[in-house]
């Protein structure tokens, strides 16, 4: 279990990324968002637009979709470092025809091995309905076992439902309490 591993988990727009947020604001800055989106339409540019107007400043942007195990190898000890998130990242392995279990693997392995201070955002997509084609039922298994995979090393997994922080590992954070 890594002390320095949070995983905030939670369903679209349940606040998981205000509440990663402010985990990450508890440590002095200049804090890191690793940003896995990719704006391919107005819709999308509009809403990383929102979220980079509600961090405010104080935060080092690097976006990228595909290669976290290269920024998680590139980071100190000393960074903190938000990662929102591993669902969108899982989407761009699994739409470039990328080994899903290799890519998956490497990032486990990576998470394990830094020294900064992670937290991960993700999304619990099997909550729902099972999808009603193959892709949708074979992103939805990758994704629970990423989730899983993350969850076993990290020291604080936090579930995110209406705004509010569920303890699902270790315990609630000062900051959120």
């Amino acid at each position: 279990m890594l002390t320095n591993v949070k995983l905030v988990l939670g369903g679209a727009r349940s606040g998981k990324s205000a509440i990663a947020e402010r985990l990450v604001r508890a440590h002095p800055g200049p804090w890191w968002y690793v940003a896995t989106a990719q704006a391919f339409d107005d819709e999308m540019r509009a809403r990383i637009a929102q979220h980079v107007n509600d961090r405010g400043d104080g935060w080092v942007t690097t976006e990228e979709p595909l290669d976290l195990v290269g920024v998680l190898e590139a980071v100190s000890k000393t960074n903190i470092v938000l990662i929102d998130c591993l669902t969108l990242w899982l989407s761009n392995v699994l739409l470039g025809e990328y080994d899903l279990g290799s890519e998956t693997d490497r990032l486990v392995s990576a998470i394990s091995r830094t020294k900064a201070e992670l937290v991960i955002v993700s999304n619990e997509v099997g909550m729902g309905l099972v999808p009603d084609n193959s892709l949708g039922r074979q992103f939805r298994d990758a994704q629970g076992r990423l989730n899983q995979a993350v969850a076993a090393q990290a020291g604080t997994v936090l579930f995110v439902a209406a705004g509010l922080p569920l303890v699902l590992k270790g315990e609630m954070p000062k900051v959120l309490q």
